[in-house]
């Protein structure tokens, strides 16, 4: 695990941009499907807050045709006892970290409430001379309910690897909801990702919704390897 150089992260924020950049959208840690419409751009950032705090940042870009692309700046720790960010290209004890992936998703509609999710992140891990690639893939059944779809279901397996996960099974199942207490007000979210690496947890927690493009979520995590909390807080751009 090496430190990460501040001006270095700067640099690559810099070099994503808001208006330019175009990836899957998540309730916390697993992709809720709803794809970006075409020619428009949506925004994610993420914060997840244990002992480190680690960063999220996500973009897309609607294609059209339920098609989406985009790119990720994932797993930009930062370390609040040694007060630096961290760069890990060695160890998978924990995910590879920073990591730059490009991401795709396409979502086929059966009928009126199902649909099928079939996405994928890919890349490499930001690192001088240990470049690795890293991967997560996943299929998604989604189902849609109410008039105007106030609650939302998406549950499938993914596979994986050690790079992106950490140490542990390098499969297994998600699932995720998105339940309306005031629809487009106030919301109840909830997704867990199976296995005993560092992306296995439960995630639970209330989305409110600024404005009606600009919803504020906020929760509670805990890991499944050994119990460990953390708080999760996101903030999310729909056009």
């Amino acid at each position: 695990m090496r430190k990460f150089n501040l001006p270095v992260v700067c640099l690559l924020l810099l070099l994503c941009p808001v208006y330019k950049a175009v990836a899957q959208l998540t309730v916390f840690n697993v992709s809720s499907s709803s794809i970006t419409e075409k020619r428009k751009i949506s925004v994610q950032q993420q914060f997840e807050i244990q002992d480190e705090v680690e960063s999220s940042t996500t973009l897309t870009y609607g294609l059209g045709k339920k098609w989406e692309v985009g790119a990720n700046l994932l797993n930009l720790d930062y370390s609040m006892k040694e007060r630096s960010f961290e760069m890990n290209d060695s160890s998978t004890a924990k995910p590879y970290a920073p990591l730059l992936l490009i991401n795709t998703q396409k979502v086929f509609q059966l009928n009126n409430v199902f649909s099928i999710g079939l996405g994928t992140v890919a890349g490499t891990n930001l690192s001088r001379g240990h470049r690795k690639f890293v991967y997560y893939t996943y299929t998604n059944l989604l189902a849609s309910l109410g008039d105007q779809e106030q609650y939302q279901f998406a549950a499938g397996p993914y596979i994986s690897n050690h790079r992106y996960l950490s140490d542990g099974p390098v499969y297994g199942f998600q699932g995720a909801m998105d339940a309306a207490i005031w629809y487009k007000k106030l919301h109840f979210l909830a997704d867990w990702i199976s296995g005993t690496h560092a992306k296995g947890k439960l995630s639970l927690g209330l989305e409110v919704f600024l404005t009606e493009h600009l919803p504020l979520s906020f929760g509670w995590q805990r890991s499944n390897a050994d119990g460990s909390q953390g708080a999760v807080i996101q903030l999310t751009y729909m056009p």
